[in-house]
């Protein structure tokens, strides 16, 4: 019965915030919205991202924060949920047997996570695990240099033992004759929380020998971060106060070392293409990077992302290897689905339902 009021509650609220039908979580394929300017798809510095960790200034995060729950935390609650619809199954039945309608006991079938249609995977037991892995897809609108050197200052606080360096960028960037081609930091730590972390920061400026941009990037460079709880799932799920941080360095007041120049994009690719997948006119790509290869959108209808996803995995994912789960999270559903291509590059989809509207995101070999 408390299962069943708080799914009724948090059901009612979904409604109100979604404009979602009464069949589920999931806002109707028929609900029509028009995007307004992709403004209204930003958000900007200090937008939390996860862990204490916040876009920094000088960058803009476009569509929602992309959040999932690892398939290590799901592998860890699967044998609960199992035991919970067990539980069930058998009260069911022993409630049928009393009104006289006995029969042989059938064993609720366990869904898998490329079958469940909507609801949270998880909504059976009393605390659904809540997403562990957070990332945030920004467009760099200020100083390059500075923006990427305030990124790392908040990383060197959140992982004080991994020695982050914050004055010299040819510790994570490469660069061919002083202009900067890309950088990467990937490294596992421990918070000052006692968290686990894997935290994967990239800067893709375009594409230095034509001078072009990556799609929908406004000719500037697009930056990715990627936060992970990597300790014990359980202890990760048990432990969700606020990180304690430190200020981090002021890297206005120091130089940086190599004194390396981010190249001039004089225009935007003018198609996304994204491992030769093309998406509709009826997506607007707010967007995209080629190292990691990754597009976000907006679509005016539920359908429609969903078409996006499944079109982008065919091919690329057999459907016996492709994995879904749902997360219903406050006022937001979160529809994930993940494979590994014969190929060995893994493909994830991330489609998140708000109230601000429909969002995909799509990765290819995403970094974590």
């Amino acid at each position: 019965m408390r299962r069943l009021t708080a799914a009724i509650a948090a059901t009612a609220a979904l409604l109100i915030l979604t404009g979602c039908t009464s069949t589920g979580a999931i806002p109707s394929a028929d609900r029509t919205t028009t995007p307004p300017g992709i403004d209204s798809h930003e958000s900007g510095p200090a937008s939390p991202i996860g862990y204490g960790i916040s876009v920094p200034d000088g960058a803009t995060q476009l569509g929602p924060l992309v959040r999932y729950r690892s398939e290590r935390l799901i592998d860890a609650y699967k044998p609960e949920l199992d035991a919970v619809r067990a539980e069930q199954a058998l009260e069911e039945a022993a409630e049928a047997e009393e009104d006289g309608e006995a029969t042989e006991p059938t064993p609720t079938p366990t869904p898998t996570l490329d079958t469940r249609p909507e609801g949270d995977l998880f909504e059976d037991l009393d605390d659904p695990p809540r997403p562990d892995t957070f990332v945030s897809l920004m467009r760099v609108d200020g100083n390059p240099t500075l923006v990427l050197r305030r990124m790392l200052a908040d990383l060197s606080v959140l992982l004080p033992e991994a020695e982050i360096v914050t004055d010299d960028l040819a510790a994570y960037c490469k660069a061919t004759d002083r202009r900067i081609t890309g950088c990467k930091l990937d490294v596992t730590g421990v918070s000052p929380g006692g968290r686990d972390l894997h935290v994967v920061l990239t800067v893709d400026p375009g594409r230095v020998p034509t001078r072009t941009g990556n799609y929908a990037s406004l000719e500037r460079p697009v930056m990715t971060l990627s936060l992970a709880y990597v300790g014990d799932p359980r202890t990760g799920q048990e432990e969700r106060s606020p990180e304690d941080l430190a200020d981090p360095p002021k890297v206005e007041d120091t130089d940086e070392k190599t004194g390396w120049i981010w190249p001039k994009m004089d225009e935007d690719a003018p198609e996304l293409v994204l491992d030769g997948y093309t998406p509709p006119t009826s997506a607007t790509v707010l967007l995209s990077g080629e190292r990691p290869a990754f597009a976000t959108m907006t679509t005016p209808r539920a359908s429609i992302a969903t078409e996006i996803a499944t079109a982008f995995t065919q091919g690329r994912v057999p459907e016996a290897a492709l994995k879904r789960d749902v997360v219903a999270d406050l006022n937001e559903v979160i529809i994930t689905t993940w494979g590994t291509g014969a190929d060995g590059r893994r493909i994830r989809t991330v489609h998140t339902l708000s109230a601000r509207g429909n969002y995909l995101a799509l990765f290819v070999d995403p970094t974590v």
